[in-house]
């Protein structure tokens, strides 16, 4: 007797009854993470992003670059539903979650740190990590119960301080770190959440190159065991680190693929530097 086919295969199958092929369908749904058709953002006639297609590959680190106003953390937004798409759908696991809201997103194991650092700065960090572990317990709002409670998410808070080099500040006030370690510390309580997609909002801005370097080194050791997205505009940082790059341009999709060839893209260069007779290398 053959044995059930998974959902994914299932619904693959049914498709082809109506002339979609199940093959291609089965490897959108295991394939790709995140997938995003014709997804678009009209604010009051401007259009902010336009009918981006995004294919985000399970397992890898996937960089969305473009100049100043190209429509990447506008995306983001959209990815997360911190504002609504006027129109096209996201896919997330072969699901279509283009209605959900914010918390249903985090549910799913979207979860996304933002450009400017958001952590608490009178807590330590130790706290600053349980706070995030705090949501399993599923105890935010028992505020009569005694913070010794919390203790038993202290050594999963130091194994996820250890991951980001920051074992040593446990105890250290937040607003006492350098930005490049509250960064990290942001990161750590983002992987608190158990994240299966991380998104990144230039996670490397404002920083000197010790500690772009630290994050740089950090974002591929977190993205061993999970998929990330990342907003970046340190080419330096997306050339080492990404395994597929996405350029927008005026919040629609100019190029898309490996470093490499990106970056010899004339229109993309054209689009960074004002002119397709140079290279593109270096940050931005």
């Amino acid at each position: 007797m053959l044995s059930p086919l998974p959902n994914s295969w299932r619904w693959g199958f049914a498709l082809s009854e109506n002339g979609v092929n199940h093959c291609n369908m089965a490897r959108m749904t295991t394939d790709f993470i995140l997938q995003t058709q014709k997804l678009t953002k009209e604010f009051k006639g401007f259009i902010a992003v336009d009918k981006v297609d995004l294919n985000v590959r399970r397992g890898t680190i996937h960089a969305m670059i473009g100049p100043n106003g190209a429509g990447k953390t506008t995306c983001f937004n959209l990815l997360t539903k911190f504002i609504k798409p006027t129109s096209g759908t996201i896919l997330f696991n072969g699901e279509d979650i283009t209605t959900d809201a914010p918390a249903q997103i985090a549910r799913r194991g979207i979860i996304r740190s933002f450009q400017i650092s958001a952590v608490f700065p009178h807590l330590s960090v130790l706290e600053n990590v349980r706070v995030a572990l705090q949501r399993k317990l599923g105890t935010s709002f028992h505020f009569w119960r005694s913070e010794k409670s919390l203790d038993s998410l202290n050594a999963r808070a130091m194994d996820l301080l250890r991951e980001v080099d920051l074992e040593v500040y446990a105890d250290t006030v937040t607003v006492e770190l350098s930005y490049g370690r509250k960064r990290a510390l942001e990161i750590a309580t983002t992987m608190a959440m158990d994240p299966e997609l991380m998104l990144l909002d230039e996670p490397t801005q404002g920083m000197g190159l010790e500690d772009v370097d630290r994050i740089r080194q950090l974002i591929k050791k977190v993205a061993a065991n999970r998929t990330v997205l990342m907003v970046e505009h340190n080419m330096s940082v997306v050339a080492s680190i990404a395994d597929t790059i996405t350029v927008l341009q005026r919040g629609a999709t100019l190029a898309e693929g490996p470093y490499a060839e990106v970056s010899k893209n004339p229109a993309v260069i054209e689009a960074y530097m004002g002119s397709a007779d140079t290279e593109l290398v270096g940050a931005h």
